[in-house]
Protein backbone atom coordinates (compact mmCIF):
# COMPACT_ATOMS: atom_id res chain seq x y z
CA UNK A 1 0.00 0.00 0.00
CA UNK A 2 1.35 3.67 -1.06
CA UNK A 3 -0.14 6.47 0.93
CA UNK A 4 0.83 10.21 0.44
CA UNK A 5 1.29 12.38 3.31
CA UNK A 6 0.43 16.25 2.51
CA UNK A 7 1.17 18.86 5.34
CA UNK A 8 0.57 22.45 4.36
CA UNK A 9 1.42 26.00 5.67
CA UNK A 10 3.49 26.31 8.80
CA UNK A 11 3.88 22.48 9.44
CA UNK A 12 7.40 22.62 8.51
CA UNK A 13 8.34 24.74 11.80
CA UNK A 14 5.39 22.54 13.89
CA UNK A 15 8.47 21.82 16.68
CA UNK A 16 8.58 25.80 16.57
CA UNK A 17 4.34 26.23 17.87
CA UNK A 18 2.67 25.68 21.02
CA UNK A 19 3.16 22.26 22.03
CA UNK A 20 0.19 22.37 23.93
CA UNK A 21 -1.34 22.86 21.03
CA UNK A 22 0.58 20.89 18.15
CA UNK A 23 2.59 18.56 20.19
CA UNK A 24 6.35 18.50 20.45
CA UNK A 25 7.42 16.35 17.57
CA UNK A 26 9.36 17.71 14.23
CA UNK A 27 7.68 15.74 11.71
CA UNK A 28 10.59 13.78 10.25
CA UNK A 29 10.33 11.55 13.64
CA UNK A 30 6.48 11.26 13.23
CA UNK A 31 7.24 9.99 10.15
CA UNK A 32 10.17 7.88 10.61
CA UNK A 33 7.74 6.30 13.72
CA UNK A 34 4.82 5.47 10.97
CA UNK A 35 7.73 4.01 8.79
CA UNK A 36 8.73 1.80 11.69
CA UNK A 37 4.93 1.11 12.98
CA UNK A 38 3.51 0.46 9.24
CA UNK A 39 6.17 -1.19 7.59
CA UNK A 40 3.81 -2.91 4.91
CA UNK A 41 3.08 0.49 4.01
CA UNK A 42 5.00 3.17 1.59
CA UNK A 43 4.94 6.58 3.00
CA UNK A 44 5.69 9.66 0.33
CA UNK A 45 6.00 13.01 2.26
CA UNK A 46 5.50 15.92 1.29
CA UNK A 47 4.90 19.65 2.65
CA UNK A 48 4.21 23.50 1.07
CA UNK A 49 3.12 26.30 2.36
CA UNK A 50 2.02 26.77 -1.32
CA UNK A 51 -1.39 25.99 -2.49
CA UNK A 52 -0.74 26.02 -5.54
CA UNK A 53 2.08 22.64 -5.19
CA UNK A 54 -0.45 20.82 -2.77
CA UNK A 55 -3.29 21.13 -5.31
CA UNK A 56 -0.52 20.12 -7.81
CA UNK A 57 -0.02 16.65 -5.54
CA UNK A 58 -3.23 16.28 -4.92
CA UNK A 59 -4.33 16.17 -8.46
CA UNK A 60 -1.62 13.44 -9.07
CA UNK A 61 -2.99 10.97 -5.84
CA UNK A 62 -5.21 9.00 -7.60
CA UNK A 63 -2.73 7.26 -10.08
CA UNK A 64 0.31 7.07 -7.92
CA UNK A 65 -0.95 6.13 -4.41
CA UNK A 66 -3.69 4.11 -2.37
CA UNK A 67 -4.65 6.47 -0.01
CA UNK A 68 -4.18 9.94 1.16
CA UNK A 69 -3.54 12.14 4.77
CA UNK A 70 -3.80 15.48 4.50
CA UNK A 71 -3.14 18.23 6.83
CA UNK A 72 -4.37 21.33 5.07
CA UNK A 73 -3.32 23.73 7.95
CA UNK A 74 -4.78 27.21 7.67
CA UNK A 75 -6.43 26.31 4.14
CA UNK A 76 -8.34 23.86 5.83
CA UNK A 77 -10.89 26.94 6.68
CA UNK A 78 -10.50 28.79 3.67
CA UNK A 79 -8.86 26.79 0.13
CA UNK A 80 -12.09 26.10 -2.17
CA UNK A 81 -10.03 25.13 -4.50
CA UNK A 82 -7.73 22.48 -2.46
CA UNK A 83 -11.35 21.10 -1.24
CA UNK A 84 -12.08 21.09 -5.07
CA UNK A 85 -8.66 18.88 -5.51
CA UNK A 86 -9.65 16.70 -2.77
CA UNK A 87 -13.49 15.74 -4.09
CA UNK A 88 -12.00 15.13 -7.27
CA UNK A 89 -9.17 12.61 -5.93
CA UNK A 90 -11.08 9.21 -5.98
CA UNK A 91 -8.75 7.35 -3.43
CA UNK A 92 -9.47 7.27 0.71
CA UNK A 93 -8.19 10.52 1.90
CA UNK A 94 -8.12 11.53 5.64
CA UNK A 95 -7.47 15.20 6.82
CA UNK A 96 -5.56 15.10 10.14
CA UNK A 97 -5.44 18.24 12.65
CA UNK A 98 -2.79 18.46 15.36
CA UNK A 99 -4.69 20.64 17.83
CA UNK A 100 -8.00 20.07 19.27
CA UNK A 101 -10.28 22.16 16.61
CA UNK A 102 -13.43 22.44 18.66
CA UNK A 103 -11.73 24.13 21.33
CA UNK A 104 -9.92 26.53 18.64
CA UNK A 105 -10.95 30.36 17.72
CA UNK A 106 -14.06 30.36 16.03
CA UNK A 107 -13.14 31.04 12.36
CA UNK A 108 -11.15 27.68 12.90
CA UNK A 109 -14.81 25.75 13.22
CA UNK A 110 -15.28 26.02 9.73
CA UNK A 111 -13.45 23.15 7.54
CA UNK A 112 -13.81 23.79 3.72
CA UNK A 113 -11.65 20.85 3.04
CA UNK A 114 -13.05 18.30 4.99
CA UNK A 115 -16.19 17.64 3.34
CA UNK A 116 -14.13 16.04 0.35
CA UNK A 117 -12.07 13.68 2.62
CA UNK A 118 -13.51 10.05 3.98
CA UNK A 119 -13.11 11.71 7.28
CA UNK A 120 -11.56 13.99 9.54
CA UNK A 121 -9.01 13.52 12.97
CA UNK A 122 -8.48 16.67 15.06
CA UNK A 123 -6.74 16.98 18.62
CA UNK A 124 -4.53 14.04 19.13
CA UNK A 125 -1.20 15.96 18.28
CA UNK A 126 1.30 13.40 16.02
CA UNK A 127 -1.49 10.08 16.54
CA UNK A 128 -3.76 11.33 14.40
CA UNK A 129 -1.53 10.30 11.75
CA UNK A 130 -1.31 7.18 13.29
CA UNK A 131 -4.73 7.12 13.27
CA UNK A 132 -5.35 8.57 9.70
CA UNK A 133 -3.45 5.29 8.32
CA UNK A 134 -4.92 2.71 10.35
CA UNK A 135 -8.52 4.24 8.62
CA UNK A 136 -6.90 4.46 5.17
CA UNK A 137 -6.08 0.60 5.60
CA UNK A 138 -9.82 -0.03 6.74
CA UNK A 139 -11.37 1.68 4.07
CA UNK A 140 -8.98 0.66 1.58
CA UNK A 141 -9.29 -2.97 2.78
CA UNK A 142 -13.54 -2.40 2.92
CA UNK A 143 -13.01 -1.48 -0.78
CA UNK A 144 -11.98 -4.42 -2.46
Amino acid sequence: MKILILNGPNLNLISQRDSQLYGNKDFNKVLNELKNEFREVSFTYFQSNSEGELIDKIQEASDKYDGLIINPGGYAHTSVAIKDALEICKIPKVEVHLSNLAKREEYRQTLLTASSCDGYISGFKDLGYYLAVNAIIRIASDKK
